[in-house]
């Protein structure tokens, strides 16, 4: 498969610190890959660089075979990346499903000319909107609290709602950040399901930091290991789970890998 996302040779310091040590790695197109490793291990670091939340120390990270290096997040966004966060990001004051309709760029509404004079336009644009929003709020199971405020869902019903804002802007790839943090089991299998269903169906390619370890099994292949700010190892989790020298850097010699 073609690479989408490759971090060629990058390096991150914070004054003395060294967070991500001439780090190369690269994610399939069409893929869920997994990152995983011990705290401190430079994962966020890498993924926020990935994002355009800071530019790398040295090194490049090209998007789709374009170079993206030290591009802002808002950039990145343009170019069909967008990253979800370990805690949820909504407008708490709207509904869910105004949270949706808020997400496609460019919209007429947004233009006073077009408010004022074009209104039969703008009316148009926001019925196909929601109609969008209304198909998505189905998939990512939320039928059921569309009218209720983002504030007011639960911690796993704005991760999903989250994962619903992506599907609003139909990217190419998508960064997990921790989607299982605070999360109830029923409600993490919605999100699992729905992430399988946009990696299947419309061909949307995810890169996932996660800790439940079941959860990545369940999700990804490949997964990569990271440790002391560069790869230690990639490959399917099943070969991860039972590698010697990754137990021992990241669970500390335990004799399998178990847990969240």
């Amino acid at each position: 498969m073609p690479t989408i996302i490759d971090v060629q040779d990058v390096s991150k310091r914070f004054g003395n610190v060294l967070a991500v040590d001439h780090c190369s790695l690269s994610v399939e197109k069409g893929s869920i890959t997994g990152l995983i490793g011990p705290n401190g291990a430079g994962k966020t670091t890498l993924f926020n660089m990935v994002a355009g939340a800071f530019p790398p120390s040295s090194g490049r990270i090209l998007l789709d075979g374009e170079d993206v290096t030290g591009l802002k997040a808002h950039e990145l966004f343009g170019r069909g990346l967008l990253r979800t966060f370990q805690i949820a990001q909504d407008f708490s004051n709207m509904t869910a499903i105004e949270n949706l309709m808020m997400v496609p760029a460019g919209q007429a509404g947004e233009n006073l000319f077009s408010a004022c004079f074009r209104r039969g336009a703008v009316l148009r644009e926001e019925a196909e909107v929601r109609r969008r929003a209304e198909e998505v709020i189905d998939v990512i199971r939320l039928e059921h609290v569309k009218n209720e405020r983002a504030g007011n869902l639960s911690g796993g019903q704005k991760k999903l709602l989250e994962l619903g804002r992506v599907m609003m802007t139909k990217p190419r790839v998508v960064l997990l950040d921790e989607i299982a943090a605070g999360v109830n089991r029923t409600l993490l299998n919605d999100l699992a399901a729905v992430v399988q269903r946009l990696n299947r169906e419309e061909g949307l390619t995810f890169f996932v930091i996660e800790h439940d370890m079941d959860l990545i099994a369940r999700l990804c292949d490949p997964v990569i290991v990271m440790a002391a700010g560069s790869v230690m190892m990639q490959g399917p989790m099943s070969q991860i789970r039972n590698d010697p020298e990754v137990i021992e850097a990241y669970f500390g010699g335990s004799p399998a890998v178990e847990a969240h």
